[in-house]
């Protein structure tokens, strides 16, 4: 275990320099590059250097403490971009985590499903793999269309609900392929003894299947959560549900002070909360440690 830990130091370490080092890139690029950024055959590869397009990152810095302006939405006289990020990025940790629980919980049964009858897996792994080829933007105005008035008992469909639906859209599908890569994952050997030991299915799975699924599920899970995210902020703006980061990037895009510096200050916001749900995923692979087996890696 305390070698494990050196090495997560290791890799968080190789992670802060890699952002010292795309920090000094940005500024370098920023001072000494062109003004109307780099064109390759007529096509912009590099964007521009002016403060509008690439402000420094000393101005980013600050615009988390300046003061917030009139706009689309209301803030009070000492309300900060850094409270308002953080307001945001909690809104959006929400909706993101209810579409996260749903998407693994989805992903899990229908790795389960393919791995109980063959047939189910022929039939349904080409449509878990097509259905991510639909584009977020085109898919979030139906599903919120799709849930306007809808009740499930005596729960009244919320526009948030809409929001976490697509995240869990994102979410279910490296859970349920990584899991069902994992639950095959026992070898041959293990397996025979087991069907000799005449031992169920529900006992395989238990002792057998879920335990060398963990290798290949935990870092399903870090995709899963990652792409929860992602899911969340797009359908923000894809649907127009204030409140969350995604809705707060387009707010401060279309603010009369035309500050770019808010900008990146939501989208940093955005960056920094995909890293949280990153780092709480690895906690979790931390207490299933003892479930890795070294031949499954």
């Amino acid at each position: 275990m305390t070698a494990r830990l050196w090495h997560r130091a290791g890799r968080a370490a190789l992670v802060l320099l890699v952002l010292v080092v795309l920090g000094a890139l940005w500024e370098a690029y920023k001072s000494w590059g062109p003004a109307d950024g780099v064109q390759l055959f007529g096509t912009r590869v590099l964007p521009r250097t002016t403060d509008a397009a690439m402000p420094h990152l000393s101005s980013i810095w600050h615009a988390f403490g300046s003061a917030e302006v009139g706009g689309a939405i209301t803030f009070g006289p000492t309300r900060t971009v850094f409270d308002s990020v953080l307001d945001a990025a909690g809104n959006t940790l929400q909706w993101a985590a209810a579409g996260f629980v749903l998407g693994v919980v989805v992903g899990m049964l229908l790795a389960l499903l393919m791995d109980r009858l063959v047939v189910a897996e022929r039939a349904l792994m080409p449509y878990v793999v097509l259905s991510q080829t639909v584009p977020l933007i085109a898919l979030a105005p139906l599903v919120t269309k799709w849930g306007q008035g809808s009740k499930l008992g005596p729960l009244t469909w919320q526009p948030w609900m809409s929001v976490s639906v697509i995240a869990a859209y994102l979410a279910f599908f490296p859970v349920a392929v990584g899991m069902a890569r994992g639950l095959k994952s026992p070898s041959v050997v293990h397996a025979e003894y087991f069907r000799c030991a005449a031992a169920g299915w529900w006992s395989t799975l238990l002792r057998l299947k879920l335990p060398s699924s963990v290798p290949f599920l935990v870092p399903a899970l870090r995709l899963a959560a990652a792409g929860a995210v992602v899911g969340t902020i797009v359908a923000e703006i894809s649907t127009g549900l204030d409140g969350g980061i995604g809705r707060l990037i387009i707010t401060y895009s279309q603010q009369a002070t035309g500050d770019p510096s808010r900008v990146y200050a939501a989208v940093i916001g955005a960056a920094v909360l995909g890293l949280f749900v990153a780092a709480a995923v690895s906690l979790f692979d931390l207490a299933l440690f003892p479930y890795r087996r070294e031949d499954a890696r």
